[in-house]
């Protein structure tokens, strides 16, 4: 993409920068929630393990749905209706869930919640490049960080609030986030909607190449990067503790430890790499070091897990660089909005599908083979994956001349 003339970031987008920053931190607290107060809430509401399976399940499915359904949504909408669409929903989520008087509809509940999650993810790539189209890095790398922070903060409150206000008060509460995000989105609709048919009108590619995207070696390969991440966070996510205790001799709070640092190793990526894929002539140098973090990751507990444990596990935390990498990616390597939607949706729905299969592959696996080398095995060959796309990635392309040609 060429680079665009700069402008302060106040120059007329305040608002949408505000609006930008409060939309990030709400987009992990439905997935963040439950799970530290689940002991809380099964006091009240009888839930199986099957249910707790389910509720587990849901993240990575609502939001490969939500990939698949945002673009049409944006293209009904407006992205910025979009973005509105997508915080009532986790609104009304949020409150459905605190009110729940039985397992249906927790469950009802989680899925209006991780439905605006999942548009809301979509939607906000093409909503940083429509109003910073000359900082898309930088804005990238701090909403992922804000993300990251969205994250934590449910996680670390949930447990200790619940115990003084009840669990039903730290489910409702983080509606009142959406509705202090939806502030700002309503006077930017109100402000501009005029200019959003006129951008419309002129930034919208034929409906046919949007749905062509397989015919992309751009959008495949973004998306194989993509799911390579996402298949080896949620399985981290679901396993790590359990490999650790068992492969390394962790005690539980030791792998609970390890697994919180996967994720604090991931912010100062989340900030730097974006701005290096702004700056890089060949961005496959920046994916091979992603893909080079998770396979000397698990090559480390395959060969010596109780040696340099941490290392093993800063190298795999630093493997997540390759999510914000494709944030970035769907942004520069599209020529309009609406391509960078579709890319979007395309993406994200493939990659949060293919992720939620992580979990049950690496856990069927280990039932299989008794023992966690296969598992590994698998989550290495699936990092090597990605580095054909980081040679296809190379070359700068785009998505729309791909399928004009």
């Amino acid at each position: 993409m060429s680079e665009q003339r700069r402008l302060p970031l106040w120059a007329g987008r305040t608002v949408a920068l505000l609006g930008i920053v409060l939309v990030a931190f709400t987009l992990r607290q439905a997935v963040a929630t439950i799970s530290p107060i689940l002991g809380d809430i099964r006091v009240n509401i009888p839930i199986s393990n099957l249910g707790v399976g389910l509720l587990g399940t849901l993240p990575p499915i609502l939001l490969a749905v939500s990939g698949f359904i945002a673009p049409r949504v944006a293209r009904n909408l407006g992205p910025d209706g979009g973005i509105v669409l997508a915080l009532l929903l986790m609104t009304l989520g949020h409150l459905v869930r605190a009110f729940a008087p039985g397992f249906a509809v927790l469950l009802l509940g989680s899925v209006l919640a991780l439905a605006g999650t999942g548009i809301g993810n979509v939607l906000l790539p093409p909503i940083v490049r429509r109003y910073f189209p000359d900082r898309v890095a930088l804005l990238t790398a701090v909403y992922v960080c804000i993300v990251g922070v969205g994250t934590a903060v449910p996680a670390a409150v949930a447990a200790p609030v619940a115990a003084q206000l009840g669990w039903r008060f730290v489910l409702g509460i983080w509606s009142v986030t959406s509705v202090v995000a939806l502030v700002p989105w309503l006077v930017v609709i109100a402000r501009e909607r005029r200019q959003r048919l006129l951008d419309a009108a002129v930034e919208s590619p034929p409906a046919a190449v949007l749905t062509r995207l397989w015919r992309s070696s751009v959008a495949l390969s973004i998306t194989v990067v993509f799911s390579t991440s996402t298949i080896c966070t949620y399985a981290a996510f679901a396993w790590l503790p359990e490999i650790l205790g068992d492969i390394a001799g962790s005690t539980p709070t030791e792998a609970g430890v390890l697994l919180a640092i996967t994720g604090l190793i991931s912010v100062p990526g989340a900030f730097i790499a974006p701005l290096l894929v702004a700056r890089l002539r060949n961005v496959g140098w920046l994916i091979a070091a992603g893909v080079a973090s998770f396979v000397f990751g698990y090559l480390g507990l395959l060969l010596a897990p109780a040696t340099l444990t941490l290392l093993w596990v800063l190298l795999i935390g630093s493997g997540s660089i390759l999510f914000p990498i494709c944030l970035v990616l769907i942004n520069v390597r599209t020529r309009s909005h609406d391509g960078t939607v579709a890319l979007s949706g395309f993406a994200q729905g493939v990659a949060y599908a293919l992720g939620a299969l992580g979990p049950l592959l690496v856990g069927l696996l280990h039932d299989i083979s008794g023992g966690w080398t296969l598992p590994l095995l698998f989550l290495l060959a699936v990092a090597l994956v990605a580095t054909i796309p980081a040679i296809t990635l190379a070359r700068p392309a785009f998505v729309e001349d791909e399928l004009a040609r």
